[in-house]
């Protein structure tokens, strides 16, 4: 028993994969609902997507009190992450409102979450690098994630090992310097990559992109990360840093 899939959403690949004891046809039933879920995301939070509520309400077309509950969700934690971050996680860094730093992260932490309550406890959801591993991987033992490498996209930097994990990651290699330092308003530089492990991968996903933002000052702050979140980094200039309790497979 066990179920793959890969599809194509928020222009990127989101793989699925469910072990465990759960009946193909309630599995392949589970992932109709991950995909549904992470579309739906898609079309409210997309930059793109000129309806999306996102576009709307940057465009004025909307109120924060007339959006949905997700949105409104979103909005206040992103402003409690903007604080917690000394501003380096603003979602108007780029001049308009984009909280993709977050939502990703989020939406896979509210899938995950829904599979665990589904009694789907070992689960992999991997949507471009944020990644939530629940309970065992099919070989029973604990889920094995390759963070890849940033100068070679076909090799990975290290591999990180867990059975209730989520792993963001946050750099300049796939989209260039596409993170923006809000303070001095230009792209930020000093840190390659900067992944970051804990228990909600919304969170997550948003220390590693404020740590990007800081630049080489980022090094520092995340050594102040809240109890359960772990982190490494990789500099432009090729060094690598770990926290102690990174979650590295030692095999």
């Amino acid at each position: 028993m066990g179920l793959r899939r890969v599809e194509q959403i928020m222009g990127t690949a989101i793989s699925l994969e469910i072990a465990g004891t759960v009946p193909d046809d309630e599995a392949a039933r589970l992932a109709d609902e991950v995909y549904a879920w992470m579309r739906l995301v898609d079309d409210t939070f997309s930059t793109y997507k000129e309806n999306s509520e996102v576009s709307r309400l940057h465009a004025g077309q909307l109120t924060a009190s007339g959006a949905g509950e997700d949105l409104r969700h979103v909005l206040a934690v992103c402003a409690d992450l903007w604080a917690e971050t000394d501003g380096y996680f603003d979602v108007y860094a780029t001049g308009r409102l984009d909280p993709s730093g977050y939502v990703k992260g989020w939406a896979v932490q509210v899938a995950s979450d829904r599979l665990m309550a589904a009694g789907a406890t070992d689960h992999s959801l991997n949507a471009g690098g944020d990644v939530r591993v629940h309970g065992h991987a099919p070989t029973g033992g604990p889920w094995r994630i390759g963070v890849r490498h940033p100068w070679d996209p076909a090799a990975v930097c290290f591999v990180l090992a867990g059975s209730d994990l989520g792993i963001a990651t946050s750099g300049t290699y796939e989209r260039g310097q596409h993170v923006i330092d809000p303070r001095g308003g230009g792209a930020a530089s000093g840190l390659r990559s900067v992944t970051v492990t804990g228990p909600d991968l919304g969170r997550a996903d948003a220390f590693a992109t404020a740590a990007v933002a800081m630049g080489a000052a980022g090094l520092d702050w995340l050594a102040t990360l809240p109890d359960g979140y772990e982190s490494a980094v990789v500099t432009d200039d090729g060094r690598f840093f770990r926290s102690e309790g990174l979650p590295e497979h030692a095999g």
